[in-house]
């Protein structure tokens, strides 16, 4: 995984707008119906394509397919997995309860058609195993071979996965003994897909809005040393699944659920870090834009807060269409990079991603690409301040 040598490196998190035809195809066969694959395939990879060339336009430095072929960040394991059906029940957010007029508000924005429902994802009725490795070698292979179409250098490359965490707190378990037993489960799955794109060469992102999201939605009615006890269950997990991964080719996205809303529940960061730092990863993305969360950059002037890792902030926030200034995008890195006290361990993101599923979605896509290129713009004008010396 690259550092930032002499300049602030971009990135983002993953997800990024999918064709409308696309999402059609995604939210039919989530619902259950049938879909023909190999038109799916050819929609997916086009719907790559583009998406690859547009973050390229856009000056970002590593870069992913977009998630195109995925219905969502983590349901579309339903599709590679054996033990998934039926329908979950989940959690709506504790903030969001708190505010009748937040969850009116939602309900308005997400509408109810050609969109993924992720409060209704599949539930574990059996045991959950990962068959066959071919999906993912081949959503592997399509991105070298969509990148060397480009004929242009980038820094790297990462392919997203799912945390057993946010898979076993949103499918809900019908299967296993409990909790734990379903997590541990997961993850002996999950390192199937961690080992794959490993060998493939690229990054792995390992998505776990569960370390934080899940204490004021799956953890809501309950004291924090549960949650903080289920994140510990999931962190062992999750280490057991990367073995043999070297950590400097792995980065973890935490957040605290990727919506517009109150957030006044959020668990502070200082509360999970020392369990969330104990993941064998070489990097932390953390959401770092958004109101509730800005403040946090502080925790990292404390001598060893972040360990051995680099730090992939969040400057640009993914539930607004505000599109940031380049010189806010700037001031940000650079008081992060001041608090880390190294410029070279930082990378420059995005909170979360842009359309974690299919229809999904709270910035539109022109925006989303403006956005993008401030993100790179803004990480230049730091560049210049930080390394100037």
């Amino acid at each position: 995984m690259h550092a930032s040598t002499n300049r602030i490196l971009t990135t983002h998190a993953g997800s990024l707008p999918r064709p409308a035809a696309l999402v059609q195809l995604l939210t039919a066969r989530f619902s259950g119906a049938a879909v023909d694959e190999a038109s799916l395939t050819q929609a997916a990879e086009a719907a790559a394509r583009e998406s690859i060339a547009r973050q390229i336009a856009a000056g970002l430095d590593v870069i992913n397919n977009g998630e195109m072929g995925r219905e969502s960040f983590f349901s579309y394991v339903q599709h590679r997995m054996t033990g998934f059906g039926g329908a979950s029940t989940r959690p709506i957010m504790a903030d969001i309860l708190k505010y009748p007029g937040a969850l009116e508000r939602r309900r308005q924005a997400m509408g109810t058609t050609d969109r993924v429902d992720l409060l209704r994802a599949p539930k574990a009725i059996g045991p959950i195993e990962y068959v066959d490795p071919a999906p993912i070698e081949a959503e592997c292979g399509e991105l070298r071979r969509l990148l060397n179409e480009q004929g242009s250098q980038i820094t790297e490359a990462f392919i997203s996965a799912p945390s057993p965490g946010i898979i076993a707190a949103a499918m809900q378990n019908e299967h296993y003994a409990d909790l734990e037993a379903y997590v541990n489960a997961l993850a002996a799955a999950l390192r199937t897909e961690y080992t794959a794109i490993a060998q493939a060469g690229f990054i792995l992102q390992i998505d776990a809005p569960d370390l934080a999201l899940e204490r004021h939605t799956l953890f809501q009615d309950r004291p924090l040393a549960d949650f903080l006890e289920f994140a510990r269950v999931v962190v062992s997990a999750t280490n057991r699944a990367l073995q043999g991964i070297p950590k400097e080719q792995v980065r973890l996205h935490v957040c605290w659920g990727n919506y517009e809303g109150p957030h006044d529940l959020d668990v502070p960061l200082e509360d999970i870090w020392p369990v969330v730092s104990q993941i064998a990863v070489g990097a932390v993305m953390l959401s770092m834009a958004n109101p509730r969360h800005a403040h946090e950059y502080r925790l990292f002037a404390e001598p060893g807060f972040l360990g051995d890792k680099l730090l992939i902030a969040g400057v640009i926030e993914t539930t607004t269409n505000y599109i940031e200034h380049p010189r806010v995008v700037a001031d940000r890195i650079e008081r992060i990079a001041t608090a880390v006290g190294d410029p070279h361990r930082i990378l420059a993101g995005t909170d979360c991603g842009f359309e974690t599923s299919a229809g999904t979605r709270m910035v539109v896509p022109e925006i989303v690409w403006a956005k993008l290129k401030s993100l790179s713009e803004g990480a230049a004008i730091a560049s210049r301040r930080l390394f100037s010396a």
